[in-house]
């Protein structure tokens, strides 16, 4: 067997992969609004070296990433939330932006998947 074969088969292996971490990533944030997803998160850290020069490389890049921003928008609506809650303004401000911030994952997810299945790499 040739060496490009084996390395297209894992190429593919590690596409197949990245589209179950994709989909893990979409469920969590559909069931937990995306609490779960850090043990998806660590499965990312763990799986991205093993891409290197590879396009898969650059989604798990853009998983991890998407997440952290996605955590970060979501912590400051909560802290708004426990903050401003009392006051009108606060509830709406809030949830204005956990629902931003999930519409807004919600693409990164969706694009990211049909992006790794055209065989296209993320921006880095």
């Amino acid at each position: 067997m040739s060496q490009e074969l084996v390395y297209e088969r894992g190429v593919e292996d590690a596409k197949q992969f990245a589209r179950i971490l994709y989909v893990a990533h979409a469920l969590t944030f559909l069931f937990s609004a995306g609490m779960l997803s850090i043990l998806v998160l660590i499965v990312n850290y763990v799986k991205r070296p093993d891409t290197a020069g590879t396009l898969v490389y650059s989604h798990h890049t853009w998983m991890i990433r998407s997440f952290w921003w996605y955590a970060i928008w979501f912590a400051l609506a909560t802290v708004i939330f426990f903050t401003l809650g009392f006051i009108l303004i606060g509830l709406p401000i809030a949830w204005a932006m956990w629902g931003i911030a999930w519409i807004w994952m919600a693409y990164r997810i969706i694009r990211g998947f049909l992006d790794l299945n055209n065989n296209r790499a993320m921006p880095v």
